[in-house]
């Protein structure tokens, strides 16, 4: 990565992001890959990456392009993270610690 430019980091991040996920099934890896950009990225890197979208449009994932359509659009992924599901589960304390 050390020889790519800043917006050429930012398109390789969003494709290995939405490869972690792609085991989920293409659907939930793009919702995913979504909520994790959401909730991780720094405001000015989704602004960025969005901006690029149509520019490296041919260098993004199925995947990645998915997931920022949806950024784009508002689309609330809802949350993905397993540990929220099993925290919603109608237990005593709904905690997920041993």
């Amino acid at each position: 990565m050390s020889g790519m430019t800043n917006d050429e980091k930012l398109v390789y991040m969003a494709n290995q992001i939405a490869r972690n996920f792609e085991a989920l099934g293409h659907d939930h890896a793009v919702a995913a890959t979504e909520d994790h950009l959401l909730k991780y990225w720094d405001p000015r890197m989704k602004a960025r990456i969005l901006a690029l979208a149509a520019e490296h449009a041919g260098a993004l994932g199925a995947t990645a392009s998915a997931a920022l359509s949806r950024l784009r659009e508002g689309v609330e992924p809802g949350s993905q993270t397993g540990a929220t599901r099993f925290a919603a589960v109608d237990e005593p304390g709904a905690s997920d610690a041993g």
